[in-house]
């Protein structure tokens, strides 16, 4: 017997949002109802120490639309929205986040531009913000550096409420901290057809933000990361081997001028040194030392490429609810 068909599936990844769940969840339903959607609404526990796991079991048992799935310990938003991507069945998958900031009125918009077939993402756009200026100036910056880099010409790079085709969030893997950056992550997989919209920014109703000034360091960091696996990841060669190359004939062409300056000023009957005492037969040296590890490095590089990597991932997850779309094993790991 098939699946039934689900329109959406409505991610969120949540750390201590005991306060704003019920409230969300009433939001999310009514929209759905208003509108007709078949969908599911993934709750991802990425470790809460409230009882955000209490409330999310209560909704998952009065209400079969909601999945609740729990991780061990906190492992960040990345690793729950992935999860979040292998579990969901919809034909649009939207996300956001849990704080009531993101409203759910903009679900029918975004599920309409998804899928008419314009695009393959659509990310939110919180044009107007209820940030102090210690978020919103570095967002601005950081924002202007993604753009400039990956060529992707959106305004929020950052902002929680995206809406996806479902082959997209299928045929990407993000790790570390890159939830930040799959619009990035999707352009270089294929999917370019990425769209904005701008989208209601609500101030905060309850709690407390979970990320600081870090978080643009890291970020910055993760985005160099993204853009050197994107070009070089499958020939790390490339680059490995390019640059140790020309590190090794440098070094090569050190060596054999100091040599050769040796064996002139001999032949000339000029003073000489022993190419040992010129500092530049150390650097000579240094550099085809490092030119030859990095060749190397680029023939393992080549190396692991070739080997099979499973994309499925390792977070250890206690404890789910409603009918999710995969299996746990007896450790409680997928």
């Amino acid at each position: 017997m098939a699946e039934p068909r689900i329109q959406i599936s409505v991610i969120v990844p949540l750390l201590n949002e005991e306060e704003s769940l019920g409230e969300l969840h009433d939001w999310i339903a009514s929209v759905m109802k208003a509108n007709g959607y078949s969908y599911e609404l993934l709750l991802i526990d990425d470790g809460s120490t409230d009882n955000s796991w209490q409330v999310i079991a209560a909704l998952s048992s009065a209400d079969p639309h909601v999945k609740g799935i729990r991780f061990v310990r906190n492992y960040g938003k990345t690793a729950a929205l992935q999860t979040g991507f292998e579990a969901c069945r919809g034909e649009v998958v939207i996300t956001m986040d849990a704080d009531l900031q993101d409203s759910p009125d903009e679900i029918p918009a975004l599920y309409e531009m998804i899928s008419s077939g314009r695009y393959d993402l659509v990310s939110g756009w919180k044009k107007k913000r209820y940030d102090p200026l210690s978020k919103t100036i570095p967002t601005k910056l950081y924002n202007g550096v993604t753009r400039a880099i990956s060529g992707i010409k959106l305004h929020d790079f950052n902002c929680g409420l995206k809406a996806y085709r479902q082959r997209v969030v299928k045929n990407i893997t993000i790790y570390g901290e890159m939830h930040r950056y799959i619009p990035v992550i999707a352009k270089w997989n294929g999917y370019g057809r990425i769209g904005e919209k701008v989208v209601e920014h609500r101030p905060r109703k309850y709690g407390r933000t979970k990320f600081g000034l870090e978080r643009f360091l890291f970020g910055f960091l993760d985005l160099l990361s993204i853009a050197f696996v994107n070009k070089f990841g499958r020939r790390p060669m490339h680059f490995f081997g390019g640059v140790g190359m020309l590190m090794f004939l440098l070094g090569s062409v050190l060596t054999a001028w100091v040599i050769g300056e040796k064996l002139y000023n001999i032949h000339a009957g000029l003073k000489f040194r022993n190419a040992t005492d010129n500092p530049m037969f150390f650097l000579a040296l240094l550099f085809i030392v490092v030119g030859s590890q990095l060749f190397l490095a680029g023939f393992l590089g080549e190396l692991f490429v070739k080997q099979s990597v499973s994309k499925t991932s390792e977070y250890s997850i206690a404890e789910i609810t409603g009918e999710a779309s995969y299996q746990a094993d007896s450790r409680g790991e997928r």
